[in-house]
């Protein structure tokens, strides 16, 4: 079933689209699962592929140090990468591991509410070296057009550099996205460096005030 509203969706339209995806849902194989996680790599991209899916991975710098690492990880947090005026997730919404959400996007007239739900989160912080990371990945439910996973992540490599990246693999899920897939990846190419945006924008403007 198709979510849709011809307006900004409501909470209660938001409740109303998760309330009919029922917790662990899922609507791509179980091997899958998880697979997001895996940094990204040639050989991730092949396996993938095999599968039918296609990938759509971005790679922005932020900045330096662990100052921009933590604003980034609590821009993540609340769901900042997604304050676009064409999509946004509830800000309130917690990352943690298998709580569901509700993305919303307005594709020219009306908007199109897609559930998913948190299939992992990821913490790393090394004592002994520069080296952190921070992220979470997102399994599409039934009800949503695709099928595949979103991971997003903030990584503070041995150089002190702080990055934000963007890795997801999908293939259509109904019939509107089989229509339009190549429409469909344009966009999700498109909110890939929208929502690298919005990041470097909200680290940027908290330094700026710091």
């Amino acid at each position: 079933m198709v979510h849709l509203s011809w307006t900004r969706p409501s909470p209660e339209q938001q409740k109303s689209c998760l309330d009919r995806s029922p917790t662990g849902s899922f609507n791509y194989d179980s091997k899958h699962r998880g697979v997001s996680a895996k940094p990204f790599s040639s050989s991730l991209q092949e396996s993938l592929s095999k599968d039918g899916f296609s990938i759509n991975h971005n790679r922005v710098l932020l900045g330096l140090g662990l100052s921009t690492f933590d604003k980034g990880k609590a821009a993540l947090q609340s769901w900042k990468h997604f304050g676009l005026n064409w999509a946004f997730v509830d800000p309130k919404t917690p990352v943690e591991t298998g709580v569901k959400l509700c993305v919303c996007v307005k594709e020219f007239l009306p908007w199109l509410l897609m559930p998913l739900q948190v299939a992992y989160v990821n913490q790393i912080r090394e004592p002994k070296s520069l080296k952190a990371s921070f992220g979470f990945g997102s399994g599409t439910l039934n009800g949503h057009l695709l099928s595949g996973e979103e991971r997003f992540s903030i990584e503070m490599d041995e150089k002190n550099q702080v990055w934000y990246e963007v890795l997801s693999f999908s293939k259509p899920a109904h019939f509107l996205s089989f229509v339009g897939y190549p429409y469909v990846l344009l966009r999700q190419k498109y909110f890939a460096h929208q929502s690298a945006q919005a990041l470097l924008s909200h680290v940027t403007d908290r330094q700026s005030k710091v």
